[in-house]
Order: structure tokens, then sequence, then C-alpha cells
């Protein structure tokens, strides 16, 4: 009796477990739920840790890592039945699956990397690279048919090199992480069918349903905040062929990685089912709750204040006056410090800026980018239209040599050259506001808004041309006129800005580089090479040294890009790449040369409208300072000589077949994102972390 007893015990425990860890996999039915992760046995690596109260902290604040969960067990995705588009002759299974995640950023305006869902042939991803590769692939296997790795993304980052729409999107992803479809967060209400937006990085709990139907190819993602109805109309609904993508045996798994801001990614439940049959519901009542910090961010601070029921009525009155004056005074509060006194004239009140930006209105914002959020505002005693730019920044990070770099470049007065008016701290952000440019990024005019909307209009070739000219008289200002040496770092078309007259104006100094005259020929060295790939100079892989050579490099990169009508480096290019699926600008022009075609190299939206000469002349220029050889592409104070018809222009030598091997720089230690106040050596100065200030970011 007493044994029959224990056993019955015993039985009654280990279906109690249940609740808590999967199903078996492989052969198995294929279905598991977790509500909750206490005991669940998942195979983790990297920062994935199963905190007490049994949430799945994927990642913590550690910069620059990575961390996955995986189910323990393989699963079969594919059955017996043929398929003409699967290279192993079967159709992918349906599956199912939800899960309830939240991201925990510790400033308001940015976020570091989100998270994923993947189906992947092994657990073994200990060569993903983490930040915007969201720990799954890295720049030389993203995109490539042999990851054989489907995924659904929930990102917090834009990235341009990945065709990313904004800044808080949910995407697929099929072998890399150009997303094969994509939309902003958000659901459609089940009232009244109209699309709500949802913040990925608010720290609230949102659930995710992925459903993929095998006999249709057919795939449904829905997003909605946890514990609210199911929506009825999906985010995303797309026909895709898994059948090619996922291994025969394969694995699946959560996913996330850290960049440069502090962010927590959570996954509270998760359940999934391989084969016709939804993924089980989660049980919200066993779920863990998101940590209270994450939540607090978004409550009204007067929830916060117990008011003695006791209290008579007229301390009750003081008291109410005490908070509405302190309410205001923290809303716009300011952080100073004693050494801020010589920086006074160029410090800003927040006050004004808020009321500037309308109270940092959504209908105010001119983008949003990797490092933060520009406004576009007026200031209410000038009249001046200006733009501010919120950023993240922490006060142990060398401030102090920060701001006093922030308001060096303020000094900075040249026609081609955004003004920097000045700066404001504010808890942990920081406010940049410079002159306000009505017509955006030359970025824009080129090739439209990150993919949604087609230019304004299509540039002629004398606004292209005085475009050029007006960046490089603003380099020669920077590099041999102001009082020290100015090496900016990211010269490209998305960080010239266009004035009301259409004048080209170099702006976003975020990554530039000061050092006096006479310090060296040689410029500062950087312990992080950072820029945007296409326009690095090759020589910056091994010296890390930055000069005004450098920003030659990353001029002739411009000049293509601008007279072309094409980036720098593009993927699936075609014939015209360089054998991984990318399309080099400058190898492509210079084939055009040897071919005695150069002229076919000019926008063809210009239909022809430019004179020969000059697109030749503009043409090999761009060429000339893209020589992978530091010392063959000449200063700017000659280029401008060039322009202006002073001096003749020097052919490259015809030796040169390629400067793919030389002038296209891999993306392996290279960070476009991220750059730290003091990484420098004495002899020079970087200012740090601010980003374009009209296209919104990188």
């Amino acid at each position: 009796m007493l044994a029959s007893f224990s056993f019955l015990l015993l039985l009654v425990c280990h279906f109690h477990g249940l609740s808590h860890a999967a199903v078996p996999a492989a052969g198995g039915d294929g279905q598991f739920i977790y509500n909750g992760f206490t005991g669940a046995g998942l195979d983790l690596d990297g920062m994935a840790v199963v905190e007490p109260d049994g949430k799945l902290q994927l990642t913590n604040v550690t910069s620059q890592l990575k961390g996955h969960a995986f189910h323990p067990a393989p699963l079969r995705f594919h059955d017996e039945a043929p398929s003409a588009s699967a290279q192993n002759g079967s159709t992918a299974r349906s599956f199912s699956t939800t899960f309830v995640f939240g991201i925990a950023a510790e400033y308001v305006t940015v976020s570091g990397n989100g998270l994923a869902f993947f189906v992947a042939p092994s657990k073994n991803l200990s060569a993903a690279s983490p930040s915007q590769f969201l720990g799954l692939f890295n720049s030389e296997n993203n995109g490539n048919a042999s990851n054989r790795v489907f995924a659904v993304e929930l990102d917090t980052i834009l990235n341009p090199e990945f065709r990313d729409i904004n800044s808080n999107h949910v995407g697929v992803d099929v072998n890399g992480l150009v997303s094969v479809a994509a939309a902003p967060a958000g659901y459609y209400a089940a009232d009244d069918g109209g699309f709500k937006n949802l913040s990925l990085y608010s720290g609230d709990a949102m659930q995710v349903w992925v459903e993929y139907d095998g006999a249709a190819a057919a795939l449904n993602v829905t997003l909605a905040p946890a514990e609210a109805p199911r929506p009825k109309r999906p985010l995303i609904s797309i026909a895709v062929d898994l059948s090619a993508v996922v291994s025969d045996t394969a694995y699946v798994g959560l996913s996330s990685s850290t960049g440069p801001f502090r962010t927590r990614h959570y996954v509270l439940g998760w359940s999934f089912a391989l084969g016709g049959s939804a993924a089980p519901a989660l049980d919200y009542a066993k779920l863990p709750k998101m940590p209270r910090a994450a939540a607090a961010k978004h409550r009204p601070r007067a929830l916060d204040v117990a008011l003695p029921v006791a209290t008579p009525l007229l301390a009750l009155a003081a008291v109410a006056c005490a908070s509405l004056l302190a309410w205001r005074r923290l809303r716009y509060a300011e952080l100073r410090e004693d050494w801020e006194v010589e920086f006074g004239p160029h410090r800003f009140k927040y006050r004004d800026l808020f009321h500037a930006t309308g109270g940092f209105s959504g209908e105010r914002l001119l983008g949003v980018g990797g490092f933060g959020r520009v406004y576009r505002g007026v200031l209410r005693e000038s009249k001046t239209e200006v733009a501010v730019k919120v950023v993240s920044h922490d006060a142990r990070q060398g401030m102090r040599q920060f701001v006093a770099e922030v308001v060096s470049i303020g000094r900075l007065r040249h026609r081609n050259v955004v003004q920097l008016l000045g700066y404001c701290r504010r808890r942990g952000e920081l406010l940049l506001v410079y002159d306000y440019m009505p017509n955006g990024s030359l970025d824009r005019w080129l090739y439209g808004g990150h993919g949604e909307a087609p230019p304004p209009l299509t540039l002629s070739w004398e606004q292209r041309l005085r475009a050029i000219r007006g960046v490089a008289s603003g380099l020669v200002y920077l590099h041999e006129e102001w009082e020290q040496v100015v090496i900016h770092r990211d010269v490209k078309a998305s960080n010239v800005l266009l004035d009301a007259d259409m004048n080209a104006r170099l702006g976003d100094f975020g990554l530039a580089r000061l050092y006096d005259r006479g310090a060296g020929a040689g410029g500062p060295q950087s312990t992080h090479v950072v820029g945007t790939m296409g326009y690095l100079a090759p020589e910056l892989a091994h010296t890390r040294r930055v000069t005004p050579a450098t920003d030659v490099f990353a001029f002739g990169a411009f000049v293509l890009e601008v007279a072309c009508g094409r980036r720098p480096i593009e993927r699936g290019g075609g014939g015209d790449g360089d054998g991984d699926g990318r399309f080099v600008l400058v190898d492509w022009v210079l084939e055009l040369w040897h071919a005695g075609a150069l002229a076919d190299a000019v926008d063809a939206r210009l239909r022809g409208g430019f004179p020969a000469e000059e697109a030749e002349l503009v043409l090999m220029l761009g060429l000339l300072c893209s020589h992978p050889v530091p010392g063959e592409r000449p200063p700017m104070r000659q280029v401008v000589k060039y322009l202006d018809g002073d001096a003749p222009l020097p052919e490259p030598p015809r030796a040169y077949r390629s400067f793919t091997a030389l002038a296209t720089m891999h993306n392996v230690g290279f960070d476009s994102y991220a750059a730290s106040y003091p990484s420098s050596s004495a002899t020079g100065t970087s200012v740090g972390d601010v980003s374009s200030v009209h296209s919104g970011g990188k």
C-alpha cells in the first residue's frame, strides 16, 4: 500500500514537472511547451541564463556578446512527399510556435539589438557575430544558401546594409538578415481592425505567433501585447517554401545579441508544435513577470506617490503642490557639473529645446537611427530652425573631454559644413543642436527613403557636380584651413545635407578626430576602426591610423556614388560583383574605363543630360581618390584644382585591373555603429557616438 502511494506520488510530480518542460523531439510528436523555464533543460550558450523566477535571459547589458537557447532535441522537419523545389526531394512539414518576450532598454530613445526565433541544422553558432548579426550569421556567411537557417527577427536597430525598413520591425529571414518580408512592429486590433504600433524595446511583455503551412508553402507572423486577444489578421503573411531551407533534421531556438547600448532580452514562455496542430497555448498565470524596473519607466509618477489617508486637507494640498513643483523641475531637469562653466555659451537649456520641438513630438521626428532620434524645432526667441539630436551617453565615459570636443567642432565655420550650435545634457541623454537643413540628405535624393519612397526628384548633373565641389571645399577647410586638423572619417552621401538652396554641407562629425598641426603627418591612431563599409580606406585594417588620405579615399567613393547613382558596395550585383554576390562600384567604373566606355557609368536617370568630358573627369577623379595606395591619392586642395580646371588630372595607372583586394574592406573587425569616446592615443581625440543629423543614422 505504501509502495503504491509512493509510486502514485512520483507519477503526479512527474506530470506536474511537464508544465515547465518539453515533450521529446525527433522521433516523437515534435511538441513542447515551457510556461517559464525553471527546470526546462534547455541547451544554453553565450550569455543566456535561466533566472531563479523562471525567466530566460538571453542577453544582459554586456556589450558585443550573444546568447542562444535551444530546445535540446532535434526535430524532423521533412516528410516523404516529393517536392520539386526541395533539394532533398521532400516537403518541409508544417509547424507552429509562439513565445512571450520582453526587451528592456536602459534608455527610452535607443535600444540594443533585438532577438529572433530560428530553425538551424546545428546548435553550433560559435562563428556567428553579435550586434547587428543577432548571433545567427557573420559577415562571411550572411546570405549564403548553405546556412539552411530560417528565422523571424524582432529587430530594434536600423541596419542599412540589411535594407532594414526602420529601427522597430519584424522580419522574416532566410539564410541571411536581408529579410524576405518585413513590417513595422504592431498589430491589427480585434475591435476595429486598425493598426496599432508597438515599441519592441518598451520593456512590456509581447507575444509572437509563427505559423508555417508546408502544403501551401505559406507563412504567417502575428504580434500582440501579452495576454491581449490574438489578432485575427497577421502582421506578415507571405508565400515562402522552406523545403529547400530547413534541414531534414534541425533544431529550434531563440537567439539575441548586444551592441553598444545596455539592453536585456527576456523570454517568459515558449511552445512549439510540428505537423498540422497549433502550438499549445501558454498559461499566462504561470509565466514569470518582466523586471519591475523595465515596466516602471512607463508608469505615471503620481502612481508611485502614496498619500496618507489620515492627512489633514491642508497638508494634503501642500503635498500636492510640492509634488507638482517637483514634477515640473524634473521635467526640465538638466545634468550640470562645475567644469561646464567654460562651455556656457554653447549650452542650451533643456526647457528651450523641449518647447522648440513640441515636447519632442512624433510629428517633428526627422529620423531614427542606431544612436538616437532627430527632431526638427524652432527656437522661441530667435525663431531659428534647428535639428535636435537625442543620443544616449554615459557620464563615466570621459564626458568632460567629449563635451570639449563637441564645443571645438561647434567652432567650425564654413559654407559647406553643417553648423553644430551647441549641446545639452539631461540624465542619460545628450542633446546636440544643429542648423536645420530643409532638403535633408543627399542620400535621400539619390535613392529615396530607406526603400519606402522614391527620390523626390532626379538630381541634375549640375546639382551633383555642385555637391561634389561643395564637399571637396569643406574637406579642404577641415584638413588645411582650421586651427586643428579635422579628419571626418565618414564622408558619404547620407552625411551630406542640402540647405534650402540645394547647397551641399558636410555633416555628422560623430566619428571625427582632431589633432594639432605639427603633431605628425601620420595622424592619431584609433583602437577601433569605425565608419561605413565601402568608404573605409584599405590601410586602416593594419595601421589603425586616420589621416587626411583616409578621408580622400572616402571622398573618392562619394564622387563615384553621386556620379553613378549607385552605392559603393551593393549585394546581389550579378556579373558586376566581386565573386561573393557583391557589386563593387569602383571596380565596375574601372572596367568601363579600360573598355573605353567610361561615360556609361553615369547615372542612367540623367538620360545623357551631361557634358561627356566633364563627366569623365569626375569619374577619373573618383578613381584617383580611390587608389589603394595612400601616397597616390591627391590632397583635397589639389582635388579642388582638378575640379575647377586649374590643373590637369593625371590618369590612374592602367596596370590596375581591380581595386577590390585592397580597396574593399570586409566587415570583420569593423563596427559601423560603434565608436567609443576615449578611443584615441595621446595625440588625438574622438568625438564619438553621434550619428548623422537628418538621415537619422548610419
